[in-house]
């Protein structure tokens, strides 16, 4: 095994952290989202919950503020029966002087048993993961511009729910590519999963220099890149990690690149809409997109209980991925 294969997983070959979707299997990755299946319902019932992780402990370690992401894994860890933590550790850990791993030792010894953990220093999550007990899990929930695997899963969820499959599908992701971990997770789940062609459009300013080596095709031609697009992905332009002035104006950014209805008449008619979330109206996208019946934006937060649910059960051994 490559010695991030030898995090991930046990010596026995079974998933142990959810870390980076780069080098999963295809057979992983569709067993989890098979597992999220059986989860969806559960949204609808009296009784929400399952007894599948009763006992267990997860602190949701976030050391940068995500009121969406935190929520939803919450709400799955709950639903599983966990004893669910939340923790603003960016309060309780820097201001007293201590180190993530101080944090994270200090929490183990009250028995913990997950932790779900955003960071926006690339690589925390795998720290951590490396520093642990072998009988504790760890969840990346987003570490700088590194990855976010678990939205991913979320958005592979939706797509595979939309259009039955991935096979020969056109994915075009629009926007800010150079600060997206999403982005970086989303591209390799779609490689493993087998789509026909994944695009990148942005301005050349926001778009990763060596980005084509990740099998994509940049372009900075919103219409050329929407061009019979199946499913078109907008990121969030992300302000607080610029460095500088990488776009001329807000209002130039969404003239040139902002998503509205004339624009995606160049995707095909039934293409779907995603945004992973805080939008800005107005800025990456029009509202009457956002808000259109091609839109699944609403769909994605609440397939995203599911999906983490399916992730927390598989590494804490609750289920086994159906290949």
């Amino acid at each position: 095994m490559k010695p991030l294969d030898q995090l991930q997983f046990d010596a026995n070959g079974k998933l142990k952290h959810f870390l980076t979707l780069s080098g999963l299997p295809k057979e992983t990755l569709l067993g989890i989202l098979d597992t999220a299946e059986s989860f969806v319902s559960f949204g609808k019932r009296e009784i929400k919950k399952i007894p599948l992780l009763r006992g267990k402990t997860i602190v949701n370690l976030f050391f940068e503020p995500s009121t969406r992401t935190r929520t939803t894994f919450e709400i799955a860890g709950k639903r599983l029966s966990a004893d669910v933590i939340n923790l603003n550790a960016a309060r309780i850990s820097t201001s007293k002087g201590e180190t993530i791993l101080d944090t994270v030792r200090t929490l183990q010894a009250m028995h913990t048993d997950l932790f779900v953990v955003r960071d926006s220093a690339s690589g925390a999550a795998h720290l951590i993961a490396a520093h642990l007990p072998a009988h504790v899990r760890v969840i990346n929930a987003g570490d700088g511009r590194h990855a976010h695997p678990t939205q991913a899963m979320l958005d592979m969820f939706t797509i595979r729910r939309s259009k039955g499959g991935f096979e020969g599908l056109t994915v075009a992701i629009i926007g800010d590519l150079l600060h997206s971990r999403v982005a970086r997770s989303q591209i390799h789940a779609l490689s493993a999963l087998g789509v026909g062609e994944i695009r990148v459009v942005g301005p050349r300013t926001l778009i990763p220099t060596e980005i084509e080596a990740m099998g994509v095709t940049a372009t900075g031609d919103l219409r050329a890149g929407l061009r019979g697009a199946d499913v078109v992905i907008v990121l969030r332009l992300q302000r607080e990690r610029m460095d500088g002035q990488l776009v001329p104006s807000e209002q130039e950014y969404f003239n040139r690149y902002g998503l509205t209805e004339e624009k995606l008449q160049h995707a095909k008619p039934d293409a779907m809409v995603m945004h992973p979330g805080p939008i800005n109206r107005g800025l990456e996208i029009s509202s009457a997109v956002a808000d259109g019946e091609r839109s699944v934006i609403l769909q994605q937060v609440t397939n995203g209980i599911a999906v983490r649910m399916s992730i927390m059960a598989t590494i804490m051994g609750g289920v086994e991925p159906r290949p």
